[in-house]
């Protein structure tokens, strides 16, 4: 079974956690003792990607160094198609609905599909939205933000990216965000659509995990910013329960 197929299937079952490592923020090195950590604390997949990210082989060496440290699947979010990898299991071929820019909604993936035929890569389609307040992830890809309290706005982008075929959808809130994606709008995207929905930027702690997940998110992302905790295992540990609980 394939990556995508093995999420969706997950997904029935229970809520699951993802880790973000942005290959930006760290040595690849490292990266991989960071997946190291996250596999023992109970995630299901590590993302690679980030807003910033300078190179093909900055990506290709942190991507290396977690498939040597983790049995998780390894899959790419990348900001364009010069930070693919062949060393990944798959990636997120996510369209920025809400960006400004044509490249992030379709033009990057013309520039990368040959890329991800021939590597081997797996696509897993996915609608990507940004919320305020966005952050750097807000500004690189060019987002009419939707607001916080937007329900109409955020469900509408929603129903879009399932009925053009969409196996997931993102509701971002951008790494490093004071305010996480509001429950409301959680709640609403969830109830008015069939397709996993995903829910990362701003949450750093259990209860905001907890709320999330309540809320109707099927999956929780959370980035590197938890290693800053003096014990970011634990804390990481406590937060997937909460997820999954």
């Amino acid at each position: 079974m394939n990556v995508g197929d093995t999420i969706i299937k997950l997904v029935k079952k229970k809520k699951l956690h993802f880790s973000l490592i942005d290959p930006d923020k760290q040595s690849p090195k490292v990266a991989g003792e960071i997946a190291k950590t996250v596999t023992d604390a109970g995630s299901s997949a590590i993302m690679v990607g980030g807003s910033t990210v300078s190179s093909q082989k900055q990506v290709d060496e942190t991507v290396k160094s977690i498939k040597q440290n983790s049995r998780l699947p390894v899959i790419l979010f990348p900001s364009g198609a010069k930070f693919l990898s062949k060393y990944a299991d798959a990636v997120f071929f996510m369209s920025l609905l809400n960006s400004r820019n044509l490249d992030y909604v379709i033009r990057e993936h013309v520039k990368g599909a040959s890329f991800v035929k021939h590597s081997g890569l797996e696509p897993i389609s996915m609608g990507y939205v940004i919320v305020e307040p966005g952050m750097a992830a807000g500004r690189v890809g060019e987002a009419d933000l939707i607001k916080k309290d937007d329900i109409e706005t955020a469900v509408g982008y929603a129903l879009a990216a399932q009925y053009l075929g969409m196996k997931l959808f993102y509701l971002e809130a951008g790494s490093g965000a004071h305010i996480p994606v509001s429950n409301i709008i959680i709640k609403f995207v969830k109830k008015n659509t069939d397709i996993p929905l995903i829910v990362g930027g701003g949450i750093r702690d259990v209860k905001t995990a907890r709320e999330k997940a309540q809320a109707g998110a099927d999956i929780i992302i959370t980035g590197t910013a938890l290693e800053k905790e003096k014990n970011p295992k634990k804390t990481l540990t406590e937060i997937i329960q909460a997820i999954e609980g």
